[in-house]
């Protein structure tokens, strides 16, 4: 649940851009003599630490049900800079589409991408029971890779598995937020500065 939080962010952070994108806040930032990345960076960060929040209530909610991570407070907090590198990066995968769509009302195809993300991950279903195809997509999903890095760290039972995404799932749970924000990052700064032209 932790790791779904952080995907379905995706979705605020989307239409808070395209809502200032259509509205015109972000031409009158644009007008301001200020660096290119810090509107985005801004954004960016607000969403982060709302984020943070949200995962922290979630976080208690589930220690007040009687839920407890078993590899102590290192491992816990670890698993929690893994699902907040997430959300980091699917910011700025929000970003971009915000800037490059533009239109509040686009938020329904956007959640036509984002709920296939979290339910073709092994969040709910082991991949191992799915048709061959389907487990490879599954097992590849930075959402899967989280999941199961989270679990591992956190001590609660997750799925198994021998493909090379299972047995890695910690470097997985790093290298695809650092590869989205690698590429979303330019992406979203070169799209605001690119606005309006």
């Amino acid at each position: 649940m932790f790791a779904m939080t952080m995907v379905f962010g995706l979705e605020t952070t989307y239409a808070a851009v395209a809502g200032d994108a259509s509205k015109g806040v972000t031409d009158r930032f644009r007008a301001m003599p200020m660096a290119s990345s810090a509107v985005v960076t801004g954004r960016c960060a607000a969403d982060l630490l709302n984020s943070a929040l949200g995962l922290l209530v979630m976080a208690l909610c589930g220690l007040a049900m009687g839920w407890t991570w078993d590899r102590g407070l290192g491992s816990a907090l670890l698993a929690f800079g893994l699902l907040l590198l997430l959300r980091f990066a699917l910011l700025w995968v929000g970003i971009y589409l915000g800037l490059a769509i533009g239109k509040p009302d686009m938020l329904v195809a956007l959640q036509i991408l984002v709920w296939p993300l979290g339910f073709l991950s092994n969040a709910f279903v082991s991949p191992e029971t799915m048709p061959a195809w389907l487990a490879v997509v599954s097992e590849w999903n930075p959402l899967s890779a989280t999941v199961s890095a989270a679990r591992e760290l956190f001590g609660n039972p997750g799925w198994g598995g021998d493909s090379f995404a299972a047995r890695h799932a910690p470097l997985l749970a790093v290298a695809w937020p650092v590869l989205l924000v690698a590429v979303f990052f330019p992406l979203s700064v070169r799209r605001h500065r690119d606005l309006g032209r």
